[in-house]
């Protein structure tokens, strides 16, 4: 059988679809759009909860325990009797007290009434009472008004005393220390003295962290952070409360608060926790991934042209994030950028961009 030419055996593979020798394919490269994105970063501060309130409850009086309802763990609503003092000798000083006041309504009564008398007599048939018959009468009558309500406020001081006897709550909260039992003397609340009680009010808890002087312009009321719990791995989320908008000059931090919902009370007082606080957040800035560049010292990108070219571009960053730059200049919403390492394809050189996802992906 006769060899067929080499111009014969050329023509015939081209016409069957073998590649012509030389003949290579444009390599594939990953790419990744540039889009706008929401970009912050993230500050993370150490933060310890406490009781939204918390007291330690005292005696007004000096007296004996009697009887304490509660004892530590347990709830209480406000106005809920918490123990009760006995101090019997308030009991009769109040009887006594009483007693006074109606000795003192009796006498202005008749005082009144004698000086309203004189004064009718006065009136009608002139110049029969003496004129300093009827001062004196008058001057009684004051007085005697002023012997009552005196008598009245001394009484009404006893009350006040004997209602001291109750120990209540002043707010919803949770007993989380007892000091005393019953039978024991209690004195009136002083420094020195010994409490009866503390009371906390966990339903609502406190979460307080510094922030540094560095972003303090990013603190604002209504702000959400991130808390995250040390331990269980729950993370919550709660807006900013309030912030004392003055920098400490000992620490040269800013104290913030979060005030957290605890009504099940699983969250603990003296618990730690995590704050993540967004900081210098850029809404809607222009991104480009972390991937896409090779270093941030003097960055540039690959950018693929809509014909497959590849052009290198320096970019000038803003703020890093995990997964994204913010990009000042350098490129336009839309880019198509190389993906991963450059080491394959070169500037200038025609290639396939294959659309990936990354960060920016929607």
């Amino acid at each position: 059988m006769k060899a067929k030419s080499p111009l014969l055996l050329a023509a015939t593979l081209i016409a069957t679809g073998w590649p012509a020798a030389g003949a290579e394919e444009a390599p594939t490269v990953a790419v990744g759009r540039i889009a706008r994105k929401d970009l912050y970063q993230e500050l993370t501060i150490q933060a310890e909860f406490r009781p939204f309130q918390e007291i330690e409850l005292h005696a007004m009086v000096a007296g004996y325990l009697r009887k304490i309802n509660v004892d530590f763990g347990d709830r209480v609503k406000a106005g809920e009797v918490i123990a009760v003092i006995e101090v019997p000798e308030l009991g009769d000083e109040l009887a006594h007290a009483v007693a006074a006041q109606e000795r003192a309504t009796a006498a202005h009564a008749e005082a009144h009434l004698d000086y309203t008398r004189l004064a009718g007599v006065s009136r009608s048939q002139p110049n029969l009472v003496a004129p300093q018959e009827l001062d004196a009468a008058n001057a009684k009558d004051l007085t005697t008004m002023a012997e009552v309500a005196a008598a009245a406020a001394d009484a009404a001081k006893y009350r006040t005393l004997l209602n001291y006897t109750r120990i209540t709550a002043p707010f919803d909260g949770v007993i989380t220390a007892r000091y005393a039992d019953p039978g024991a003397l209690i004195q009136p609340g002083t420094s020195a003295s010994l409490p009866l009680v503390r009371l906390s009010e966990n339903q609502l808890l406190r979460l307080d962290f510094p922030v540094s002087i560095s972003y303090v312009e990013d603190v604002a009321v209504g702000e959400p952070v991130e808390i995250r719990l040390e331990g269980s791995g729950r993370v919550l989320t709660a807006p900013i409360t309030r912030f004392s908008r003055r920098v400490a000059t000992s620490t040269r931090t800013m104290e913030t608060e979060v005030e957290v919902p605890n009504p099940d009370l699983k969250l603990i007082p003296g618990m730690y926790a995590t704050v993540a606080l967004r900081v210098h957040q850029r809404p809607r800035a222009l991104a480009v991934p972390v991937e896409a560049l090779a270093t941030t010292v003097n960055p540039t990108v690959y950018v693929v042209g809509s014909d497959g070219t590849i052009a290198e571009r320096s970019v000038k960053l803003g703020i890093e994030t995990p997964t994204s730059y913010e990009v000042l200049s350098g490129l336009n919403e839309g880019d198509c950028v190389v993906i991963g390492s450059r080491a394959a394809v070169h500037p200038g050189e025609k290639v396939e961009a294959r659309i990936v996802a990354t960060s920016l992906s929607p």
